[in-house]
């Protein structure tokens, strides 16, 4: 990453998605159709025509709201930065655009500026602000993009020039300094067009990081598919959008919560291929959060209280030759972090070239037994003596200083 500004999200490594908008009041259902595809999308989904679907701004007044509260939870959970939805899919803006009338400040009871109480947020609680915003989908404007519908009929230009130009303008010259614009499906725009949008940000915020679903290879990393993780270790940054449950909008008949400890290894095994992770909540229509968000979140935090070591300013290991299904690595200079995701007595692993130094529990710095060996085959093994597992614990972290500032695999020679 070119960016010297960007050290905050090569060491942050864990960030909270937000996905809130006038979908969020319908929680999957409209006059009682359900939607069987993400949320958020259920105007395009259902084919909700767009003077009807803007019905929907009158209901917009979510009184229980607290970006606080948002921020405090993130910050609870490890979480380095955050990214809003200040205009997804729907056309509707969370902020107050004089570009569209079309927002919470102006067609809403709520009349407030969702983006201007979560910047000042988190520049109360030391986050990082990010906003997500969608410049090709826009399923208000006629000239838009609509994913299923080809370009013939739209005029594209006019829709980037009259509404997405302007207001990108504006969340970026009105917001104070914006750590990240998360763009997303750039579908048929052109080459000329992404990069017209790349030189205004960087214009108007030459530290501001794109990313990669600006299209055309301009983003200033990789954005994976949702909830995609690379299989291997990663050339360049990455980051991996991912899900608490099965969507990103409020769902309120999606209860496939994913649990802390499923999270977690996720968040590591990320981690451990170079990239960053991105994890969602969907507030309700009245601007709560599902408690099932909050106590995953909770939990995640309790781990990242006491091993967040292992987690912030690591980088990208090269591939180990073996699969272990009981746990993952990560590591900076001179350390080398195993993750040990089940209730083990013992940690036997092969083919570590560097020299351990030291072995101990990363939660509480207790001095652990490493003993060194050559196997049979010639590969190199180490044996770590686990202590017994504390009640609750989803993720043990055990910390080798190692001779060397790298990680060193062994190819198999056996």
């Amino acid at each position: 990453m070119k960016n010297e500004m960007a050290k905050w999200w090569d060491d942050g490594k864990f960030g909270l998605f937000i996905h809130w908008g006038l979908y969020s009041l319908l929680g999957g259902e409209y006059k009682g159709r359900k939607t069987d595809n993400i949320a958020e999308w259920i105007m395009h989904d259902l084919d909700i025509a767009p003077e009807e679907y803007r019905q929907l701004a009158s209901s917009f007044n979510p009184t229980v709201f607290d970006a606080e509260a948002i921020v405090r939870l993130a910050k609870q959970a490890g979480m380095k930065y955050v990214v809003l939805t200040s205009k997804h899919h729907e056309g509707f803006a969370l902020y107050d655009s004089q570009a569209s009338s079309y927002t919470s400040v102006q067609a809403t009871p709520y009349g407030k500026d969702v983006v201007a109480q979560l910047q000042k947020a988190c520049e109360k609680y030391g986050l990082v602000f990010g906003l997500y915003y969608s410049q090709a989908q826009d399923w208000d404007d006629p000239n838009a993009c609509r994913d299923g519908f080809s370009e013939e009929g739209r005029d594209f230009s006019s829709y980037l020039t009259k509404k997405c130009i302007p207001q990108i303008t504006e969340l970026l010259t009105g917001y104070g300094p914006i750590g990240l614009l998360w763009l997303d499906t750039p579908m048929y725009m052109t080459y000329e067009q992404s990069r017209t949008l790349h030189t205004l940000i960087k214009k108007l915020q030459p530290n501001c990081l794109i990313s990669g679903r600006i299209g055309h290879g301009l983003g200033d990393y990789m954005t994976t598919g949702d909830n995609f993780i690379p299989a291997l270790p990663y050339p360049r940054p990455f980051e991996v959008p991912a899900t608490i449950n099965s969507t990103w909008g409020y769902n309120r008949s999606d209860t496939g919560w994913k649990s802390a400890s499923k999270i977690l290894r996720s968040l590591v095994k990320v981690v451990s291929r170079g990239g960053n992770y991105l994890l969602n909540i969907g507030p309700r229509g009245d601007g709560s959060v599902p408690e099932q968000s909050i106590s995953v979140l909770k939990e995640v935090g309790l781990f990242m209280e006491k091993n967040g070591e292992s987690i912030y300013g690591t980088r990208a290991l090269p591939l180990y030759p073996y699969d272990i299904g009981w746990g993952y690595f990560t590591s900076k200079k001179g350390k080398l972090y195993i993750h040990v995701f089940e209730d083990k007595t013992e940690a036997y692993l092969l083919n570590i070239a560097n020299k351990p130094l030291r072995c101990y529990r990363l939660s509480d710095g207790l001095p652990l037994t490493l003993k060194e060996r050559t196997t049979c085959e010639g590969d190199s093994s180490w044996l770590i003596k686990l202590p017994p597992r504390e009640a609750g614990v989803i993720d043990e972290v055990i910390c080798v200083e190692i001779e060397g500032d790298d990680v060193v695999f062994e190819p198999i020679k056996g």
